[in-house]
């Protein structure tokens, strides 16, 4: 099963179906014939990283309409404006009612996918690995992690159930970082890695003695982050994180650090320009 079956993702095509289409598309139905066929193109009308391309399919099986869909270039490709996407053939109506969801998600997965794709060549060079946060549209996280992927980049925990990360609050409400840190790795399950946030170098010390196996390095400063990976020196898992932009990602990355999250990644990925025209 791929990602763009499960039944999350179907979940979503419906609700969002039911969102723009309502009781139905009332300019469609009293101005286009019914039974008229056509043929409609997804263009890119900006350079971008594809991402989101099998949800045509999706989109359209969900409505049940009988549409075929013809996949120009794949998932990860990048593209330059005036490239053919995609194509779609069946009726008129079906492709009118569809056509604002296909692109909708098109658009912002591409949105996604592309950003990443620009963080991830800024760090080209260094071992870090560009990843995601939890910072995604409320339903969308499944597919925004995905576009991150397509993009190049990697994902953190999908969810508060799938990895353990101890952050400030939860060492304030814990009574102390060595506290937090001795309760989770009692509890957690065999092979899931614990990760403790740090703010400062001190706290990196007092959380490699009392045995972290990944520490996020929260808002440090370039040089703060470079002393903290020597203090760790491959003891533990670094992970930058904080304020993030395109502009200071190269620096962050030449500290040594493994792994750099980027809430902007989702957050703040403008969507991609794509247009879909149909023709008789």
């Amino acid at each position: 099963m791929t990602i763009f079956e499960l039944p999350q993702v179907e979940a979503l095509i419906r609700a969002a179906l039911a969102e723009d289409v309502g009781r139905g598309d009332i300019t469609t139905q009293l101005t286009v014939p019914t039974g008229l066929q056509a043929s409609g193109t997804l263009l890119g009308k900006q350079d971008g990283v594809l991402a989101g391309l099998p949800l045509i399919a999706r989109v359209f099986a969900v409505m049940g309409a009988p549409v075929r869909v013809d996949e120009r270039l794949h998932d990860g490709d990048a593209f330059r404006s005036g490239t053919v996407l995609a194509t779609v053939n069946g009726a008129a109506a079906d492709l009118l009612v569809g056509e604002r969801l296909v692109l909708n998600l098109v658009q912002r997965l591409s949105g996604v996918a592309t950003l990443t794709r620009r963080y991830v060549d800024a760090v080209k060079g260094t071992k870090a690995t560009v990843i995601d946060t939890r910072k995604t549209t409320p339903g969308l996280r499944a597919l925004e992690k995905y576009a991150v992927r397509m993009g190049g980049g990697g994902n953190h925990r999908s969810g508060l159930d799938d990895g353990i990360l101890i952050k400030d609050n939860h060492i304030t409400a814990a009574g102390g970082l060595g506290a937090a840190l001795s309760a989770a790795r009692r509890g957690a399950v065999h092979g899931m890695r614990v990760e403790i946030e740090c703010a400062t170098v001190a706290q990196v010390d007092e959380a490699l003695a009392a045995g972290a196996e990944a520490i996020l390095l929260d808002n440090m400063s370039v040089a703060q982050l470079a002393e903290a990976v020597r203090h760790v020196d491959g003891r533990a898992v670094t992970e930058a994180s904080g304020g993030v932009t395109l502009e200071t990602i190269r620096a962050i990355a030449e500290t040594g650090v493994d792994l750099i999250s980027v809430g902007a990644l989702t957050h703040s990925a403008p969507a991609v320009d794509i247009s879909m025209k149909i023709k008789l």
